[in-house]
């Protein structure tokens, strides 16, 4: 027998208290700051990071000077990266020396610069030439930054999660470096980083890789197809997890298993060719990287923080390709949030240049409406409620205690009700009725009585 959900005002009650439980300043996450497109000046984004959000660090993809010089003073930390290219020239000591000083020395500490990325997923390239030529890079860049006395900035380089034999129901305790890369590559490169107490970077995707018969299990929501690791009796309930510990089991294999792992890139997009992506499944995903983040951990590494960058902070409109590639950001180039997972300091109004997220209308009549599909589950259901209701920015008084679409008996309807609103909110879009496969358009006002749509 199906057990019945709670209240609503109790699921509401609940949903706050978890939220309330997230530190005013959340001191793990991270952004990946790309610059594809029409986007505001340095300074302006350093300036709405420290006002107007708890992110408290920045990740971009090349040294440019503009932006490292705008985040000066503001207590935001920058992770810089050497460009690709640039790696086989580094492996010269005198040539990391003046890189360090034209790229690091007129910035810092002004700037809190916190790590050099050495080149981003390397091993992915292909290019011999730069894998040889990577950990000479990374130990020249190293030697240069002691040299020049600086102690406070560490040299890593950001991994694809290719470097892994990963099988999407294998077991993650037995996930181990791809054979090739392991002893050759891996191997000296953790020791490096052990030796310069230095992380080791990775960048799980979860989107990238998933089964399409199981896209709950990549975004974090129910039902899901689960995966048990029969070797540890650990049961995983998401893709993520079994990513992050198959690294983890990979590194431990090596004698690795103490180095500290930071995560370089992780994210959903909001919209894609395909139904997965939607802003609800983009804000479900990162809010639960975010809470992994800050102490939740996995089965392996429980209640471990792991430092985070989400990719992105803007969505990049000059990107090339599909259309997911423009859709990773948290954030519009008029700094309006794409959705919201607790980042943006709430007591702060929408001063300083930034669009408030709009206030949710009262239901109104559309060509179209949003509702539930008739074989959507009640647990489905009652988990769009959920969100919506704490994530979506939506009132969702009218489906409480007194209000006019309350109605105990059906959780059909009152998700209904919910759906819509937010269908409605959000533009009236495919992606924004989409609801992990649950929601329908509709061209029949499904408006009952006193309940208004």
């Amino acid at each position: 027998m199906a057990k019945a959900p709670p209240s609503i005002s109790l699921l509401l009650l609940l949903s706050a208290a978890v939220f309330l439980t997230l530190p005013a300043a959340i001191s793990s996450i991270g952004v990946n700051y790309g610059t594809l497109g029409n986007l505001p000046p340095p300074t302006q984004v350093a300036n709405f990071l420290k006002t107007q959000t708890s992110i408290d660090s920045v990740k971009i993809f090349n040294v440019n000077p503009d932006i490292i010089r705008a985040f000066a003073g503001t207590g935001i930390s920058v992770v810089v990266t050497v460009p690709n290219g640039d790696i086989p020239a580094l492996a010269n000591g005198v040539q990391a020396r003046r890189w360090v000083s034209a790229n690091i020395l007129p910035f810092h500490p002004q700037t809190k610069i916190k790590y050099i990325s050495v080149g981003n997923e390397i091993l992915l390239s292909g290019d011999d030439n730069m894998i040889k030529n990577l950990l000479p890079a990374m130990k020249n860049l190293n030697a240069a930054l002691v040299r020049a006395g600086v102690k406070d900035v560490k040299v890593t380089t950001a991994h694809s999660l290719n470097i892994i034999a990963y099988e999407l129901n294998g077991a993650p305790s037995s996930g181990r470096f791809r054979p090739g890369w392991d002893k050759g590559v891996l191997a000296p490169i953790l020791a490096y980083h052990r030796q310069t107490k230095s992380p080791f970077m990775v960048n799980p995707y979860p989107y990238f890789g998933f089964d399409p018969k199981n896209v709950n299990f990549a975004i974090f929501r129910s039902p899901y197809k689960a995966v048990r690791d029969p070797l540890t009796g650990k049961v995983y309930t998401n893709m993520y997890d079994t990513l992050m510990d198959s690294t983890y089991s990979a590194m431990k294999a090596l004698g690795y298993g103490d180095v500290d792992i930071v995560v370089g890139e992780t994210g959903w997009p909001s919209a894609c060719d395909a139904p997965w992506c939607s802003l609800e499944n983009a804000a479900w995903f990162n809010l639960n990287i975010i809470k992994r983040a800050q102490g939740q951990g996995t089965p392996l590494m429980p209640n471990k923080r792991f430092e985070t960058y989400i990719f992105g902070l803007f969505n990049e409109e000059g990107k090339p390709g599909p259309t997911a590639e423009r859709n990773w950001g948290l954030f519009r180039s008029d700094f309006s949030p794409v959705y919201d997972v607790g980042l943006l300091r709430k007591e702060q109004g929408g001063g300083g240049g930034v669009r408030p997220a709009p206030a949710l209308p009262a239901p109104t009549a559309g060509s179209t409406w949003c509702v539930a599909k008739s074989e959507a589950t009640d647990a489905q259901l009652q988990g769009n409620i959920d969100w919506v209701c704490s994530q979506g920015g939506v009132d969702c008084k009218p489906i409480q205690t007194g209000g006019t679409c309350f109605d105990p008996s059906s959780v059909r309807s009152q998700a209904s009700f919910v759906m819509n609103a937010y269908f409605q909110r959000n533009g009236r879009t495919d992606g924004s009725c989409n609801f992990s496969g649950t929601g329908v358009i509709v061209g029949n006002n499904p408006s009952n009585g006193a309940c208004k749509y």
